[in-house]
């Protein structure tokens, strides 16, 4: 009977026969436990508003047509609250790439701050083509900005002639040291955006003769 006795006294029998109050004390050194376990993890565990992801900025002001290098970008940590559409993360995305207007220090680079397709289709609609053009007269293009709607004109026998009406103006960039060329002043190269067929013409009008815009 006393071996039977011993086989039934089971660990939580043992802790049944205790006082009232021994089980009250050990069941508060078990939450205690249990709760700084629980801090251990949480304090572990990144809290929401410390999350970042990475954001690649400008180091510090570019001017337009800027040929982007090591020096000239950062990656920094943001909340993904802030961080706006499209930006890149990584400075292999932009190597070589040229800014389309002007970007302050610290402020995202993103596919829409730089030439190409994406910033052309964007002005230009599904399908434009980024075109450069330098306008007759190097004075019309300082009146130009990104956004501007120009009609292409080019001279002609009989009477100027409309290569392209409302062109969107992708980018206004200074002109490149040497690209003088015949010109003293060769002034500010236009990129504009157009349709594949009016893409063609105007590329294949500035290498005919000179061309110019007029403003909407």
């Amino acid at each position: 009977m006393a071996e039977q006795t011993q086989r039934a006294d089971r660990p939580w029998d043992r802790l049944l026969r205790r006082p009232s109050w021994s089980r009250a004390l050990l069941a508060r050194r078990v939450l205690a436990a249990a709760l700084a376990v629980a801090a251990v993890v949480v304090a572990l565990l990144p809290a929401a508003g410390d999350e970042r992801v990475p954001v690649l900025v400008a180091a510090r002001d570019l001017a337009p047509g800027t040929a982007l290098g090591p020096a000239d970008v950062v990656v920094a940590s943001w909340p993904p609250a802030l961080v706006p559409a499209g930006a890149l993360t990584a400075p292999d995305a932009v190597a070589g790439r040229l800014l389309a207007g002007p970007v302050t220090a610290g402020e995202p680079i993103g596919e829409l701050r730089l030439v190409g397709s994406a910033l052309a289709v964007v002005t230009g609609g599904p399908g434009a083509s980024a075109v450069p053009l330098r306008p007759a007269d190097p004075a019309v293009a300082a009146l130009l900005s990104p956004g501007s709607r120009v009609d292409v004109v080019a001279g002609d026998p009989d009477g100027a002639r409309v290569l392209a009406a409302r062109a969107g103006v992708v980018a206004v960039l200074p002109p490149a040291p040497g690209a003088a060329g015949a010109r003293a002043d060769p002034g500010p190269l236009v990129l504009v955006a157009l349709p594949e067929a009016e893409a063609t013409a105007v590329a294949a009008a500035t290498l005919a003769g000179e061309v110019t815009v007029t403003m909407r």
